[in-house]
């Protein structure tokens, strides 16, 4: 679905979560910096944090991430806020410079198809 919106000129993605505390550790960030290089957007998530119940802690650490991947705003442990500029002009030089949406082998791969809010798995 990334793909499809960015295709479709996404600048910014957005993810809500409720990473659990193992999962959020080994891939919270790594898949956040994946969606922001393969896209070449921000990607600004939310996270939930902090225990539900004796058998349920999300992992929280919400952030912000630039198209090249970098992480460029983060929360801590806990209840936090992050804030960070949203570049255009830094976006545009990275999608010029290497714009990987030319890249892609369309002869091998399936092209991605449109996202519809009325139909979003089509």
């Amino acid at each position: 679905m990334s793909l499809a919106l960015a295709k479709q000129g996404a600048d910014i993605l957005t993810y809500p979560s409720a990473f659990t505390v193992p999962t959020g550790l080994a891939h919270w960030e790594v898949l956040l910096r994946a969606r922001a290089i393969e896209t070449q957007c921000y990607v600004v998530a939310a996270a939930q944090t902090g225990k539900h119940n004796s058998k349920r802690q999300s992992y929280g650490h919400a952030m912000i991430v630039d198209p090249w991947g970098c992480v460029v705003a983060c929360c801590h442990e806990g209840t936090d806020v992050c804030v960070a500029q949203i570049d255009s002009t830094y976006q545009k030089k990275i999608r010029a410079e290497m714009p990987v949406f030319e890249h892609r082998r369309h002869d091998l791969y399936t092209p991605v198809q449109s996202v519809s809010p009325s139909n979003p798995g089509q």
